[in-house]
């Protein structure tokens, strides 16, 4: 079987960068760095403040691993990492593993801001840029490619290539009987981030990940790839792994899980 690796990112605006191409000095806050391009993003955009992806800071990556018999959830993060060690242990794992990679909107935010990051620290990341180059069987499937399938942006599959089509994963979520997001969303990372919340942003994120496994198996059910008796075995899987894991976020997630 191979590993099946679910990952989803959240971030911050690049404060370093936007001093860098701004020429401002440490005079002013953060924060102050932070609203400055805020505000300019809103005048660029007719009112949208999202920050371009090449200016979209790493503080935590986290995952879902289901290799063999077991179904792991972890987190790179800041502060045991900075954001190039961070970058760099997701793309080892994918050189370890050569795991099959699922997310929600990966193609069209996480993996393209991982490829900014990865340049500007100098990660290396072989396994994942290879067209088969090296290995003959990524030249017709490789992480790259929007149309093949190592890695699978579940949102961009399930709406057929339409963005009219996309669906918010919380609501996904929450339809299939899921918990969806709970105490935060992506709008809330930098006010969080800004109060040193880093563990919450972090649970955050590991919500997320289990939410779009959870959303993965119910495809894969649809698919014909799992059994409903294979489908129940994987969601017991679930539970009883986060159970196991005994964090407080954990048992908040089980208890909206319910029955």
């Amino acid at each position: 079987m191979t590993p099946v690796l679910v990952f989803d990112i959240e971030t911050i605006p690049d404060i370093a960068g936007l001093r860098r191409l701004h020429n401002v000095g440490e005079e002013a806050s953060d924060h102050e760095v932070g609203e400055m391009a805020f505000l300019m993003r809103r005048q660029q955009t007719g009112g949208s403040d999202f920050m371009p992806h090449y200016l979209q800071r790493v503080v935590t990556i986290s995952c879902t691993l289901r290799e063999g018999d077991r179904f792991r959830v972890f987190s790179l993060s800041e502060p045991e990492a900075t954001e190039g060690e961070i970058v760099q242990r997701f793309f080892d794992g994918i050189e370890k593993y050569t795991p099959q990679l699922v997310s929600w909107n990966g193609g069209g935010f996480d993996l393209p801001v991982l490829h900014y990051r990865a340049m500007l620290h100098g990660v290396t990341a072989p396994k994942y840029w290879d067209w088969g180059d090296d290995d003959r069987d990524f030249k017709y499937n490789n992480y790259l490619n929007r149309y093949h399938t190592r890695h699978l942006d579940l949102m961009d599959v399930l709406a057929m290539y339409s963005g009219r089509a996309n669906a918010p994963l919380d609501e996904l979520a929450k339809l299939y009987g899921f918990p969806g997001k709970l105490g935060m969303d992506g709008s809330e990372v930098w006010p969080a981030y800004q109060r040193g919340e880093i563990a919450a942003i972090r649970d955050y994120c590991e919500t997320d990940v289990v939410n779009t496994w959870l959303v993965y198996l119910r495809f894969q059910r649809m698919r014909g790839v799992l059994t409903a008796q294979q489908h129940e075995q994987e969601i017991a899987l679930v539970r009883s792994s986060l159970e196991d894991i005994g964090a407080e976020h954990w048992f908040e997630f089980l208890e909206a899980w319910g029955a």
